[in-house]
């Protein structure tokens, strides 16, 4: 171990505290580090370099990457003792370990980048018989019946293909004409379990604890208080219950505030999930699940969540 002056002269930055914290629990490359602290590629390899000259971080090749962590055992107390006064006091420490433990998910994933395959060639390649639609009818089917709400139904496209299975869907929606087209719909098509209801996503018109599931379909960036609009969501859900948000992930193309009436550009995993977290749901999983080939290159975010049962 390095002299305990050297070692405490490295840990006085609070940046470099925030990296031992999350080395302490996993290894984790340079760009992971880049994608849960925000900061540039330079400023984190100069605090790693820093931090193993100290002999408090170590590293190992893993492909064409290198995974540093913490090399302090527990018998060293003084580095133990810092971590743990570090991690009350840095207020980024609990958000950090979130963005971490998303990091290593999307690193276990490994299916994921097969099923990102395939998304890409089904559109592209022709394979008789198959298309999302299809995958979509069968997955339906898998739901129980049950009452389902979808918040900023817009037409209420996505409503009508809920309700081929659902009990009940209540689609809400603040314009007057989307509610007007989907009733038009839904009665030229002889659906009858979907209910459609003028109101806003933050003062919703559906009774306490009422539904089983609640969706928000690329409707959430539409909201002025989008974590109104969750705890709106987590009080019409009965225990047990289960919210799903497909949105668009952070994005910069402003044009979209004028060109799609976007009220916000799109939310990060981390925040939109601190968010749901808030707004009082737990068992909170999001992942980025299809990135577009055009500019702007749109990414959309599905974030899956449960209300607590009935104790």
């Amino acid at each position: 171990m390095a002299s305990i002056l050297k070692m405490l002269r490295v840990v006085a930055d609070p940046n470099r505290l925030r990296i031992l914290l999350l080395l302490g629990n996993e290894e984790l490359s340079v760009a992971e580090l880049q994608e849960i602290l925000g900061m540039g590629q330079s400023t984190i390899s100069t605090h790693l370099a820093q931090l193993k000259q100290a002999e408090l971080v170590e590293d190992r090749r893993a492909g064409k990457s290198s995974l540093y962590k913490l090399i302090v055992d527990g018998k060293d107390e003084v580095v133990v003792g810092l971590l743990a006064q570090a991690r009350a006091e840095i207020a980024e420490a609990e958000a950090d370990q979130r963005a971490m433990r998303r990091v290593v998910r999307k690193r276990q994933d490994k299916m994921r980048s097969f099923f990102d395959s395939v998304a890409g060639r089904m559109g592209r390649d022709y394979v008789p018989g198959k298309s999302w639609k299809g995958v979509a009818e069968a997955l339906l089917r898998l739901l129980p019946p049950m009452v389902i709400a979808d918040l900023g139904a817009g037409e209420g496209a996505f409503a009508l293909l809920l309700a081929q299975r659902a009990a009940k869907v209540i689609a809400v929606d603040s314009s007057p004409g989307m509610i007007e087209v989907g009733r038009e719909q839904a009665a030229r098509h002889g659906v009858s379990n979907v209910e459609y209801r003028l109101g806003d996503m933050e003062e919703l018109p559906i009774d306490d604890a009422a539904v089983d599931l609640v969706f928000f379909s690329q409707s959430l960036h539409h909201a002025l208080h989008p974590q109104r609009a969750l705890q709106e969501a987590w009080r019409i859900l009965r225990p047990g219950g289960r919210i799903v948000i497909l949105d668009l992930a952070k994005h910069r193309f402003e044009e979209a505030r004028e060109l799609y009436a976007d009220e916000w550009l799109g939310f990060g995993e981390a925040e939109l999930e601190m968010m749901l977290e808030k707004a009082g749901f737990d068992q909170v999983q999001t992942s980025i699940v299809h990135k577009e080939d055009d500019a702007p290159h749109f990414q959309t975010l599905l974030s899956v969540a449960d209300k607590a049962g009935a104790s």
